[in-house]
């Protein structure tokens, strides 16, 4: 069985959201995914690059996302990189859910979301460089 890659770059913009979405539903389409599947890995995708671009830079100038999509077999791997200020979302504990919304702290549903969605989440710091790894077995 081969496997199958696919690569895109976005800038560190909201803006850059509707493309990705675009790219993903291509892809879905392109790699036969199951549609409840493709929208979960939009919204694991969408959460993570909006964390990317609101809190991983301090400054205002242009930076590129790069992510890769592999499917191998029944395995799928994206790989979200970026050179922003080194953040590990894996140390992240999750919120306590059985909090009302008034009661619960600010942040960290996203990253919860991710963990919950996808059935393995890892983070290391290489070469100057966040890298997430999400794999969801299909």
């Amino acid at each position: 069985m081969e496997i199958k890659h696919k690569h895109l770059s976005v800038e560190n913009k909201i803006e850059e959201l509707p493309a990705l979405t675009a790219m993903l539903e291509q892809l879905a389409d392109e790699w036969d995914l199951n549609p409840g599947l493709a929208m979960n890995l939009n919204l694991v995708i969408e959460e993570a690059i909006t964390n990317v671009v609101f809190y991983a830079y301090d400054d205002k100038l242009p930076h590129l996302i790069d992510i890769d999509f592999e499917l191998d077999g029944n395995e799928l791997v994206i790989v979200i990189s970026d050179d922003g200020t080194p953040f590990d979302p894996t140390k992240k504990t999750d919120p306590d859910i059985s909090l009302s919304v008034d009661d619960r702290q600010v942040g960290g549903l996203g990253i919860f979301l991710i963990r919950k969605i996808m059935d393995k989440v890892s983070y290391r710091r290489e070469n100057k460089k966040n890298i997430l790894t999400l794999v969801k077995t299909l």
